[in-house]
């Protein structure tokens, strides 16, 4: 499986519209906050296991273990792929001793300098690029689901976003059928 994040826009007003109107030096719209949107993926055949809605900016790390562990109630978890976001020693512990499960996320966190310990230290010096490459699937999912559903969940409440998008995953889902 392959694990990920992304943002969903809150309305239908394009980012390129917005800077346009508001070239360097006039004052900006105020910053607003975003739905994110974390997905487990199957990679043998493109389906969402299991989902997370949440508003952002947020660092996913933390979220890992609830995904993966409910993804892992449906499925039995050989391999769990995740980008660099993702990247903590407790999360490949979480996989490797809970769910007996292989775990391949980079080590990018950290200066080059710093001393890295345990499976972080061993992607570090050995990672598994080829086998790495297949975390891309989940890309090509959150492509989908973009281009064919919706990449906005436009709702005035945050809990009626998150109901969007967990709705978007269930979309997906019905439509690869």
């Amino acid at each position: 499986m392959a694990v990920d994040a992304t943002g969903l826009a809150p309305g239908a007003v394009s980012t390129f519209f917005v800077r346009r109107m508001h070239p360097h030096g006039q004052k900006l719209l105020p910053w607003r906050h975003w739905l994110k949107w974390v997905v487990v993926v199957d990679l043998d055949r493109p389906i969402v296991l299991s989902q997370l809605a949440r508003r952002g900016p947020w660092n996913d790390g933390a979220n890992l273990p609830a995904v993966v562990q409910a993804a892992a109630q449906d499925t039995r978890i050989g391999l769990v792929l995740a980008d660099a976001e993702f990247d903590s020693e407790r999360n490949h512990t979480y996989i490797r001793r809970e769910l007996g499960a292989q775990s391949v996320i980079p080590a990018k966190r950290g200066k080059k300098t710093w001393r890295v310990h345990g499976v972080r230290a061993e992607m570090r010096r050995a990672f598994p690029q080829r086998l790495y490459r297949r975390r891309a699937l989940v890309e090509s999912v959150f492509s989908a689901v973009q281009r064919k559903l919706s990449a906005r969940a436009p709702g005035r409440t945050l809990p009626m976003q998150m109901r969007q998008a967990l709705l978007l995953g269930l979309a997906f889902n019905i439509y690869r059928l």
